[in-house]
């Protein structure tokens, strides 16, 4: 919502804005943007005269309950923020990246690749960057970036919010089932992601992940499908070769057998090569850069927050925050952190936040998730929604993970985890990696507080 509050504010609007228990750091960037707003709901929040009002997805937005939003449902002049973006991305030339994983980086890649070639593109990333100061912003150049997300629009309308996006090309990065409170099954999740695909024009760009779980049959319909991969596979026209890991990544794009040019990367893992290489090939197919254009980008872009995002300065306790809802994303987190650091003994700080992981279903995941950790630390998943799937609980997700072979420990409190995390303490030997799309218990300033001052 504050992305699509500055994208309306760039093209012209006045923008107020009202929420409930506004607080950092969204907070400080609405203050940024200096756009007005109100805490909590009233009917008088809605300014005289307003053109159209943009109610987001909140389960507290449904007008039987909140008196701002059956004023605005009243006015007649309700909109969800897809209707917003569907409205904006008329004219230009818009690049959806939409999948399970990798989007969000993805995105925030691409728009970082035109806005450092000079094309000054508009965009609208869900994640922070540390590169694009703004999570949404219009420009002047052709070129409009949007995060696909397959989320229902709004409480009126259940379809996907990409769904509503006017695709001129599509990068899409992944297919795993995901959202399982929304999807039941694998069916129900890729249902939207074909609607997607089938919108894709003949004289648009279809870029895929060749690796990506589901997306080869979902894409079997079509025969214009430019594939890529972090390595060479049959049918893959763009993959990364001489591969050299570590802080900074280094890597040959080719195309086609053919060396395009030398990338070095600012970013860990292996499914961050991936990511770039998805991104360069969607640029250079497009036709919107250069080789050079792209790997002086490539090397530049300093990364998304909370997406395997050092905490702690050089010299001290590595302290490394990774977005982990779905096993994919957090196993790719730990992955990158072996490969980079190999002779670390890793400790994982992991919050089963999402549904996914909380979904008894998914059990399974925890068997291999964490292997090659020295230990976990498992918070206690979170109560909300638990009604609507079938929730497993603390201790059980704690019995499966101990049964694949790994140290775990089963955390209660703040406290507690404060204690068990200075067990990770030499800077030459240890490491954290914070697996968490959540609050990890209030306690994260403090952790790396600690682990700064040595």
């Amino acid at each position: 919502m504050s992305a699509v509050a500055k994208i309306l504010q760039d093209s012209g609007w006045s923008v107020t804005g009202s929420d409930e228990g506004v607080y950092p750091p969204i907070s400080d960037v609405i203050a940024r943007y200096g756009i007005p707003i109100v805490g909590g709901y009233a009917a008088q929040n809605i300014p005289g005269g307003v053109d159209k009002i943009v109610i987001g997805m909140n389960a507290k937005l449904v007008p039987e309950t909140n008196p701002e939003v059956a004023a605005a449902y009243a006015s007649g002049k309700r909109a969800s923020f897809p209707d917003v973006l569907q409205e904006l991305t008329e004219v230009s030339e818009n690049i959806v990246v939409a999948g399970s994983f990798g989007k969000s980086s993805c995105a925030a890649l691409t728009a970082w690749s035109l806005k450092h070639a000079g094309k000054d593109p508009s965009w609208f990333v869900g994640a922070e960057s540390k590169d694009l100061i703004d999570n949404g912003h219009r420009g002047d150049g052709a070129y409009f970036v949007l995060e696909g997300d397959e989320y229902p629009a709004c409480h009126w309308n259940k379809q996907s919010k990409f769904l509503q996006y006017n695709v001129s090309h599509l990068l899409l990065t992944s297919g795993s089932h995901d959202h399982v409170n929304i999807f039941p099954t694998l069916h129900d999740y890729l249902r939207p992601f074909a609607k997607l695909v089938a919108r894709v024009p003949s004289a648009g760009k279809l870029v895929a992940c060749a690796t990506g779980e589901h997306l080869p049959a979902l894409l079997s319909v079509r025969d214009d499908i430019v594939w890529y991969a972090r390595e060479f596979q049959k049918g893959v026209r763009w993959w990364a070769e001489n591969v050299q890991p570590g802080e900074r990544t280094t890597f040959t794009l080719v195309h086609n057998e053919r060396p395009v040019v030398e990338i070095s990367l600012g970013l860990l893992g292996a499914h961050n090569v991936e990511n770039a290489v998805g991104v360069a090939a969607l640029l250079l197919e497009t036709g919107a850069l250069t080789p050079e254009e792209i790997a002086a980008a490539l090397g530049a872009f300093t990364g998304v927050k909370r997406r395997l995002e050092r905490l702690t300065p050089e010299g001290a306790l590595p302290i490394y925050n990774d977005f982990g809802s779905s096993f994919p994303k957090c196993r790719a987190g730990l992955d990158a952190i072996f490969a980079a650091f190999p002779e670390r003994r890793v400790t994982v700080i992991f919050e089963p936040h999402t549904f996914s992981f909380r979904n008894r279903a998914a059990q399974h995941w925890y068997d291999t998730l964490f292997v090659g950790a020295a230990r976990v630390l498992v918070l206690p998943p979170p109560g909300q929604g638990q009604q609507t799937h079938e929730q497993v609980s603390h201790t059980e997700i704690v019995e499966r993970i101990r049964a694949s072979g790994v140290e775990t420990v089963e955390i209660l409190d703040a406290e507690q985890l404060l204690s068990e995390s200075s067990r990770a303490s030499d800077p030459e030997r240890d490491l954290i990696l914070i697996e968490s799309s959540g609050g990890v218990l209030g306690v994260l300033d403090t952790l790396v507080s600690r682990a700064s001052s040595g």
